[in-house]
């Protein structure tokens, strides 16, 4: 079992930034993928950024690449989401989530077994 805790969202101008980690505890695995995804009322859920474990490959959505950073620290099994240029597209509650995922589908949640409680980000004008 693996419980995931996120911090560091909260209220930001647009063009500010925001660093989001993900504090991962309980049982974990080097073969674990840790994702980022977000979610806006009325919206699917929608994938952010992933990294994996072992290796640190990373993968963006399209409407962040350039502009968030996914990184990670084994040492404290945390994931961090630099977020950076942020703008009103990008408020929504942010969750991450872990599991054992093949590269290619790290873009699907429904891959993913463990989340968290999420984090609320807010982009203001």
């Amino acid at each position: 079992q693996v419980q995931l805790v996120e911090s560091g969202g909260g209220l930001v101008q647009a063009g500010g930034s925001l660093r989001l980690s993900c504090a991962a505890s309980g049982r974990t695995f080097s073969s674990y993928t840790m994702g980022w995804f977000r979610r806006t009322p009325g919206k699917e859920r929608e994938f952010v950024a992933a990294i994996t474990w072992s290796g640190g490959s990373t993968y963006y959505a399209d409407s962040v690449k350039g502009r968030f950073t996914i990184s990670r620290d084994n040492a404290k099994n945390t994931v961090y989401l630099e977020m950076n240029n942020l703008k009103p597209e990008d408020t929504a509650v942010y969750y991450c989530a872990t599991g054992v995922v093949h590269t290619i589908v790290v873009r699907l949640g429904k891959n993913y077994d463990y989340w968290g409680q999420g984090t609320q980000v807010t982009v203001s004008l």
